[in-house]
């Protein structure tokens, strides 16, 4: 028997049916945008904050139906660009279009057609689940028959609908994350913001609520969403890669893998990684290094024969057994190169 998949505007979840059902491969498929023109556009945005340059020359464009990910550290402007978008925050400059309307003279127009999700959760802890559904179909004004029915699709679309009368306080976090993400999407907007929507819940909440952005970037709905997890920037069709205002790259994850890492990556394995680590800081041919769990990642120029040129650091430190091995780079290790890099050419 096929399984039933999740429907965002007509509610044909099947409850039973695991979240996990939906497919996250299809991040590698090819985009088919619905409009020749793009549903997000900016170009050359800034933002200042005084002296602090929060977003800085900015330009970047998001096809319909698309799941563009937006990466990078705490402070790098991810959540002020967002509020650019949506029209809560004037830009200091530049020009940015949703579809095709001016960021700054028509932002109410803009509203109407996005569903925004913030970072820190903002819905009433002492309202049940449907009372906070309720109120938000208020504000975008679904009433009566109309709203009680979405109100139902939505239930069934987050999976909520056996936990309906309880109170939010009571949820666990990432039920609370999915109840967030229904009143986003109440009003049924072809547009969503996600700021850092999976913040705080463990793994397997995380891969369960990227099924439901797939299933909802299925319908057509584009999702913006932005995260300082490296293995959900994966899940993303694109994906922006930001450091201090900047953007220091974009790309499909392959395409950053491909096209924004010089030099090789090493997987170094010993007890003791921390060390290891240390014992590299003198070494003036490595790139960077960085600690990934019990392994040590470290990327040296092409032309340099791994083994023999770090073994001796190793040796000097103590450290005996250690294994070195060539490895394809993670989207992490682009990032780690990229921010190194975006630094180095600041000061």
């Amino acid at each position: 028997m096929p399984q039933k998949t999740l429907d965002p505007f007509s509610g044909s979840l099947d409850p039973l049916a695991p979240l996990s059902a939906v497919g996250l491969a299809k991040a590698d498929r090819p985009l088919v945008p619905s409009s020749p023109d793009p549903v997000v556009f900016l170009d050359n945005v800034v933002k200042r904050f005084g002296d602090f340059m929060a977003v800085d020359h900015i330009s970047l464009s998001i096809n319909s139906g698309e799941i563009f990910g937006f990466l990078g550290p705490n402070g790098s402007g991810k959540s002020t660009t967002i509020r650019i978008l949506c029209g809560l925050l004037r830009p200091s400059a530049g020009l940015g279009r949703v579809y095709g309307l001016d960021i700054v003279t028509q932002s109410e127009a803009i509203k109407t057609r996005l569903g925004y999700m913030s970072q820190r959760f903002s819905l009433y802890t002492d309202l049940r689940v449907e009372e906070n559904l309720g109120f938000f179909g208020h504000i975008y004004g679904l009433n009566g028959v109309r709203a009680q029915n979405r109100i139902e699709e939505v239930l069934e679309i987050i999976g909520l609908t056996a936990r309906r009368r309880t109170l939010t306080r009571e949820l666990p976090s990432g039920l609370r994350q999915r109840l967030a993400l229904g009143c986003a999407i109440l009003h049924q907007p072809p547009l969503l913001f996600l700021d850092e929507p999976t913040s705080g819940v463990d793994p397997a909440t995380r891969r369960n609520f990227w099924d439901l952005i797939y299933t909802l970037a299925d319908q057509g709905v584009t999702v913006f969403v932005t995260t300082h997890y490296m293995e959900e920037a994966e899940y993303c069709h694109r994906i922006a890669l930001i450091d201090r205002g900047r953007l220091i790259a974009l790309g499909s994850p392959a395409e950053l893998k491909k096209n924004y890492l010089h030099g090789c990556i090493y997987e170094v394995e010993t007890a003791e990684p921390l060390t290891a680590a240390e014992a590299l800081k003198s070494a003036d041919q490595i790139m960077d290094a960085a600690i990934f769990g019990r392994t040590l990642h470290v990327r040296l120029p092409a032309d340099t024969e791994a083994d023999s040129y770090l073994k001796p650091y190793f040796t000097a430190a103590g450290l005996a057994a250690v294994r070195i091995k060539p490895i394809d780079p993670t989207l992490e290790d682009i990032f780690v190169a990229l921010v190194g890099e975006n630094k180095e050419n600041r000061n």
